[in-house]
């Protein structure tokens, strides 16, 4: 099967690399296409080296939000026109998912959704927008968890276009083995935030400042990797010196993957509005504080491994102190991660070679012309 894979950001680079690997593996032939949605070195060079995942395409972007979507799109297009995939895989919600997702339907390439199913309830989320867009578009819904599922399933998707595949993030933790340490040897907070509504939001930017520091205070010292979004932000209302000379505040650049992964298997605690380290931290046995008033991991709230507080440093700070109990901190170290195993490349795989794969991603016209009414069944 001809197959191309769009990667728009980290996210994308780090769970699509051991499905590529695999599908190579087997035998597909697979081209990758970076959409540059990243264009930080920080946060996309180092990690397609450490990934081993060398794009057979690299767009560099440049003007207006406005004007880099557009870009997107009719590359999307261009790309989807000269390549001509049986299939285009795709992972997650940034803006590479829905561009390409409608550059697929415009030529009826049929779409394989991974992360599908992920729904915050957060209409102010473009995010969530981006996620119902491709669900719109698929053919195929590759959900991670049994929730995901039932959420596609409320929502109108045929059942027999869901398979339940897990996340492949944990196929990259479980490759490197990475896994849990011992509560006992656990210190220390990791802290990220670079969601656009809260660090551009200057209210909400102080509040995170707050809570870094009272984390510092209260709970242990703070390794704090920062975006290169929240560092202009902290810059700009004139807090980034004030926080870098906290005392227990370590405030890095962004870190190489592995070296991400080693911070968090060391710290007792993460407090983050990142959706990716909810799952990482959930591999590891470790306990979250989300940044957000909603999630599209609504496991790891069901079971009590992470908490959400919003940006209020009151809630966020009472909800860290309990996590970090010896009593809470060995009590979550043996809920079993909810978001996969280590194997979801291998299942991807297996789906696109069920018997019969074939007609369910073909797209053609219905004929109701008979009087025949659609089957809402």
């Amino acid at each position: 099967m001809k197959i191309l894979v769009p990667l728009g950001t980290r996210p994308e680079i780090i769970k699509l690399a051991p499905v590529v690997a695999e599908l190579l593996r087997r035998g597909h032939d697979v081209r990758t296409v970076a959409t540059g949605q990243h264009y930080d070195p920080s946060l996309s060079d180092t990690f397609f080296d450490q990934l081993s995942l060398h794009p057979d395409s690299r767009w560099t972007l440049s003007g207006t939000d406005a004007q880099r979507l557009g870009s997107i799109l009719t590359q999307a297009v261009d790309e989807v026109v000269v390549t001509a995939p049986d299939l285009m895989l795709l992972l997650g919600d940034t803006n590479t998912v829905p561009l390409f997702s409608l550059a697929a339907r415009r030529y009826r390439v049929p779409v394989a959704h991974l992360e599908a199913g992920l729904r915050s309830f957060n209409e102010t989320s473009m995010e969530e927008v981006n996620r119902k867009v491709a669900a719109a578009c698929c053919s195929l819904h590759l959900a991670p968890t049994e929730l995901a599922g039932r959420f596609l399933l409320a929502e109108g998707v045929a059942e027999k276009r869901i398979r339940i595949v897990g996340n492949p993030v944990i196929d990259v933790l479980r490759q490197w083995d990475i896994g849990p340490r011992p509560v006992a040897e656990r210190s220390g907070v990791v802290f990220t935030a670079h969601r656009a509504s809260n660090v551009d939001d200057p209210v909400r930017l102080a509040q995170l400042v707050e809570i870094v520091q009272r984390l510092a205070m209260h709970v242990g010292p703070v390794t704090f990797p920062v975006h290169p979004r929240t560092e202009s932000r902290l810059i700009a209302i004139g807090m980034y010196d004030t926080l870098a000379s906290t005392t227990g505040v370590s405030m890095v650049a962004p870190l190489p993957y592995d070296e991400m992964l080693r911070a968090l298997q060391a710290a007792s605690l993460v407090v983050t509005d990142s959706g990716g380290l909810q799952e990482e931290a959930s591999w590891l046995g470790m306990p979250v504080v989300v940044l957000r008033r909603s999630t599209p991991r609504w496991e790891g709230v069901a079971n009590g491994t992470s908490v959400l507080v919003g940006t209020d440093p009151d809630s966020a700070i009472a909800a860290a102190t309990a996590m970090t109990t010896l009593v809470e901190q060995d009590r979550i170290s043996k809920i079993p991660c909810p978001y996969g195993d280590g194997h979801s490349a291998n299942r991807v795989a297996d789906v696109l070679e069920e018997p019969g794969i074939a007609e369910l991603l073909s797209i053609s016209e219905p004929d109701f012309t008979g009087g025949m009414l659609p089957n809402l069944a």
